[in-house]
């Protein structure tokens, strides 16, 4: 294989910037269908094409592509101010055009890449822009407020945008000619390495505000206001006309919103082949480097679980060859997803699993379900008897978070026992189970609570208990109770009032095996996860002033509190 790179090539933006962009070219006279990838992580770092969840570069090259990466406005070497997502949909445009005007372009375009290298995607296939013929996001997201930076129940995912946004900074602070303020680098390397993440309030990171001021519009934009629907491309995806091949890990910070973008193109998109050629992986894998392998402390996947055994680099070059080269292809499988407990992949139809029954496993006990020990039951049966759980949640004593979809903190499948101690952890059991039980889709838990305060938080973890006692975290979510209703409009709770809430506790696929129990853990804090509710009402991320909730679970016939399980029964599960 040979290829010629051309470096810092300048590409015109309508505002009159050029953004620098490296062009590998295969040998030959061309021309090429070109793979384009846009990054604010500097497109002269190897990592940018030798990051285990991207493609082999090379592969490309040597299909006969040409490969095209350029730093975003504001980052690396391109100038401009860095604002995430603000420049991303005009400059992606901007940059396709130009792209297909290359005498080396034959005018088909693809995009490619991960996390915030998959926004960029996104915001440009808004604008449908002829040269782009398909797109393939790798753990990331088509609505920004969803994930990563908040989450579909309210709540801020502090973890995800302190450490991103902090090493954001730093990076800019790099770009400073001067070196930058020293006492700035000094707070942000304190705070990568996790020194102050306690700290309230939230709004209180000086260093970070003053290199990256776009943390504090994350802050300033709780609803999912205007700031968040202009860059949100799936409130837009009947004008997307690309296919998608959607890349995910069952224990990634993205997965819900890869997960909902599949299905709403597969409803919604802009054409045919946007709508029929959606495409869907979801290994056993986390967000960061490194939790791609399918091992982990307290979980392993064998070596199948690997996204190297998922081959990510075949799955691009035959989605790419099928709809920006136009060949046919044979695949009838939309979606290919790895099973936890039975530890295989299997491909599939599409998603949801169009065999999926919705299955209520209601909560019920005596009202002593505090820790893992206590009367806390999971039961198919309708519950004769109410009853009433209650625990207090103190803000200055959070529940740990452990494992799960985060960004920094040890991600993954973590065994949940130690916090299952905690007083302020209701947990709701199974009978041990003579069969197996496969769980494959869309987790919801619908609880009836009351609370002291005007708001908190509800959470929910669904568990995997196994025979030896282990407690591994499936999926999780949350619920702030200001936001029952709608994203936009908070309303806060009267006290001791009774409601229901609905939590989206995302997406899984796992087997629960004979011998094993299925666990529901509800409690009000998982951080740092999720930022802490200081239960006031007021607003969290500037407010230093905390209180004690006391809240509550009901359940029963009057308040039938229940997780509603996606159930696959098939002979072989």
């Amino acid at each position: 294989m040979s290829f010629s790179v051309d470096v810092d090539v300048a590409v015109p933006m309508r505002d009159g910037i050029s953004l620098t962009t490296n062009v590998w070219r295969p040998d030959g006279p061309g021309p090429f269908p070109v793979l384009l990838i846009r990054t604010p992580y500097g497109k002269d770092d190897a990592g940018t094409y030798g990051n285990p969840k991207l493609p082999d570069v090379f592969a490309f090259v040597e299909a006969g592509y040409a490969v095209v990466a350029q730093d975003v406005r504001g980052t690396s070497r391109s100038p401009g101010t860095f604002e995430p997502g603000t420049h991303e949909g005009h400059d992606g445009d901007d940059t396709l055009t130009w792209l297909a005007e290359q005498p080396w372009c034959d005018g088909n375009v693809g995009m490619w890449g991960g996390s915030y290298m998959g926004f960029t995607q996104w915001l440009a296939a808004v604008h449908d822009s002829p040269a782009l013929r398909a797109i393939a996001p790798v753990m990331s997201s088509a609505d920004l407020y969803r994930a990563p930076w908040y989450s579909p129940g309210g709540a801020l995912s502090q973890d995800t945008v302190l450490t991103w946004s902090t090493l954001s900074a730093l990076r800019t602070l790099r770009r400073d000619p001067t070196g930058g303020d020293p006492a700035d680098a000094h707070a942000l390397l304190s705070s990568v390495d996790g020194s102050g993440s306690h700290d309230l309030p939230l709004s209180g990171r000086d260093a970070v505000l003053r290199n990256l001021p776009w943390f504090g519009d994350v802050l300033g934009h709780p609803e999912r206001d205007a700031f968040w629907q202009e860059v949100a491309a799936i409130d837009h995806c009947g004008s997307i006309k690309a296919p998608a091949l959607q890349v995910g890990g069952w224990y990634d910070v993205f997965i819900g919103e890869t997960v909902r973008s599949y299905t709403m193109m597969r409803e919604h998109g802009g054409s045919e082949a946007a709508r029929d050629g959606q495409r869907l992986v979801i290994g056993p894998w986390a967000h960061p480097d490194g939790a791609d392998l399918g091992t982990f402390p307290d979980r392993s996947f064998g070596l199948a679980g690997s996204i190297k055994a998922a081959d990510v680099t075949g799955e691009h070059l035959r989605f790419f060859d099928r709809w920006v080269r136009g060949h046919p292809s044979d695949d009838t499988h939309r979606v290919r997803i790895f099973v936890m407990g039975a530890d295989r992949w299997r491909d599939e139809e599409d998603w949801p699993l169009p065999d999926t029954r919705y299955t209520d496993f209601f909560l019920d006990g005596g009202g002593r379900a505090n820790t893992a020990t206590g009367d806390g039951v999971l039961t198919r049966d309708a519950v004769p008897v109410g009853a009433t759980d209650t625990f207090l949640y103190d803000p200055r004593r959070p529940v740990p978070t452990l494992g799960g979809t985060v960004l920094a903190a040890y991600p993954g499948p973590a065994d949940q026992a130690a916090v299952e101690q905690r007083d302020d952890v209701l947990c709701f059991t199974t009978a041990v189970l003579t069969d197996p039980v496969e769980v494959t889709g869309h987790v919801t838990l619908v609880l009836h609570v009351s609370s002291s305060a005007p708001d908190t938080d509800f959470t929910g973890k669904l568990v995997d208990v196994h025979p030896d006692g282990k407690a591994i975290l499936l999926c999780e979510g949350i619920q702030r109770a200001r936001y029952r209703h709608s994203l936009t409009e908070p309303v806060l709770m009267e006290p001791g009032a009774a409601y229901e809430l609905t939590l989206d506790l995302g997406v899984t696929s796992n087997v629960f095996l004979p011998g094993h129990r299925i666990r529901l853990e509800v409690s009000s804090s998982n951080f740092p996860r999720y930022d802490r509710n200081t239960n006031t009402g007021g607003t969290i991320a500037t407010d230093d002033a905390l209180t004690v909730a006391v809240n509550q679970v009901h359940h029963g016939p009057a308040h039938p509190s229940r997780l509603v399980l996606p159930l696959i029964d098939r002979p072989e599960a």
